[in-house]
């Protein structure tokens, strides 16, 4: 048995890891790279192997950085199963074909400007048609359900607790009498998060691959995260500004929102109207209503209730464009939440720019931000950012709450790696991290005795067994 790692090795996009075992070829998750313009594309266009090899894929979660790929994997030849839990498929659905339309989009905004400059033209990774064919080819499977792959190879899914539907993945290999047990962590969740259940132990493995997103640090309490958002969303409403939050469609937004209706329930902070300007999160918390398997025993009680914890009186979605352009025109206080998270592509874009330059405005970072990404220059608070080309001075405040992260901390990820017997573990490949995060991550492991933790470089292939 090989492991080779593809993708998020060293790095925290474009998961992609390709076990090789008994004659089959596995990839766990087929992620889009996010980072550089030109960086990104080239990366995500050339796979590094023949798409038609491989067997099957295993997804963790809907997040495009897991799953952004897969139409163009399946564009490329792919022509296998796609194995994810039932409710990872229904958002994959509406995630990818969303991804098709803001790629077909932004094309067609960046190729004006390049014809005005005399660039050449760009062309979208995929379409529409090949995301229909990628969501006909997967699976929907529940927790807890053992699959047989074949050739002495089985998997099951467990949740991660980190959005509606994640997976840690569970691969049991034989080869004779011989048996190991491969884990990998996907995205790991948090205990106590709004909406889930906490993520679910994976039991004892011979060799795991763990994600290190935050292994260098420890999040602020998850009870102090109403209180933060609570100061800075008066603060902002003081002096007449916007409140601008970039946020991941699936996940990110509905446990916002949540907080928000929280805050607004207990009337602790100004009624400002609140906007959810994107199509997909719209969609996607349809999604989550038809779910609630996934949902914690608090978030399931006010369901019971008959109340909606996606929705209150001062919330509004917004699917059309033109409804979209005139929250510009807005001059009294107000949140607008949009995609994407990492300040990539997608309305949050013209919701900068337009805003940016405000000093009585607030960008609110509530997640992860990606190396060489906008998002990841607003949180290092540059003066100057580029959107669309252009330069903007950042006159806006950003303020940055960690506690609302759906990644484990640093303590989080020890104590769920450390769930699993230390006799048995073999090896501990760290992903889906910065090097220095996983660095840190990997030092705090070895000091609780896991003698054997591997930072792996992209390509880099290990033999199991």
């Amino acid at each position: 048995m090989t492991l080779q790692f593809l993708g998020a090795a060293q790095t925290v996009t474009g998961s992609m890891h390709l076990v090789s075992v008994n004659g089959s070829r596995i990839l766990l998750d087929c992620g889009l790279f996010q980072g550089r313009r030109a960086e990104s594309f080239e990366r995500n266009k050339r796979f590094p192997f023949d798409a038609g090899s491989i067997d099957v894929v295993l997804l963790s979660h809907a997040h495009i950085d897991h799953a952004g790929n897969l139409p163009h994997l399946i564009k490329s030849g792919f022509r296998g199963k796609i194995y994810a839990t039932s409710a990872t498929r229904d958002l994959c659905e509406i995630m990818l074909q969303d991804s098709a339309h803001i790629q077909e989009r932004d094309v067609e905004f960046v190729n004006k400007k390049h014809k005005q400059r005399g660039e050449p033209l760009v062309e979208p990774l995929y379409t529409q048609e090949d995301v229909q064919q990628t969501i006909d080819q997967m699976v929907g499977v529940q927790y807890g359900e053992t699959l047989e792959l074949g050739d002495g190879v089985t998997v099951e899914f467990r949740d991660a607790g980190h959005i509606l539907g994640s997976a840690v993945t569970l691969l049991t290999m034989k080869r004779g009498e011989k048996q190991v047990r491969l884990g990998f962590t996907g995205d790991l969740g948090r205990k106590q998060m709004p909406i889930l259940k906490d993520p679910v132990p994976m039991g004892d493995v011979d060799y795991l691959i763990s994600e290190s997103t935050y292994g260098g640090r420890v999040h602020d309490p998850i009870e102090g995260m109403e209180k933060s958002l609570e100061a800075t969303i008066r603060k902002t409403a003081d002096r007449r500004g916007k409140i601008i939050v970039p946020a991941f469609s699936v996940g990110k937004t509905q446990e916002f929102i949540y907080a928000l209706s929280r805050l607004y329930d207990a009337k602790k902070v100004p009624l400002i109207p609140v906007f959810v300007d994107s199509p997909l999160a719209v969609n996607a918390t349809g999604i989550f209503r038809r779910h609630p398997e996934c949902f914690d025993d608090e978030t399931i009680k006010i369901l019971m209730e008959n109340e909606d914890p996606f929705g209150f009186g001062r919330l509004t979605y917004i699917r059309d464009v033109e409804e979209s352009k005139r929250l510009n025109d807005r001059t009294e206080p107000c949140v607008i939440i949009s995609a994407s998270g990492m300040c990539e592509a997608g309305r949050i874009l013209h919701h900068l720019a337009n805003n940016i330059e405000d000093a009585r405005n607030t960008v609110l970072i509530i997640g992860y931000m990606a190396e060489h990404t906008l998002g990841r220059r607003l949180v290092e608070k540059h003066e100057e950012v580029k959107i669309f080309g252009d330069i903007y001075k950042r006159r806006a405040e950003v303020v940055v709450l960690n506690s609302f992260s759906a990644h484990a901390g640093q303590d989080e990820l020890l104590s769920y790696i450390s769930a699993i017997d230390k006799r048995r573990l073999k090896k501990i490949f760290l992903v889906h991290g910065e090097l220095r995060e996983a660095e840190q991550l990997a030092t705090q492991l070895q000091e609780l005795g896991h003698r054997d933790v591997t930072i792996p470089a992209r390509g880099q292939k290990v033999e199991l067994f």
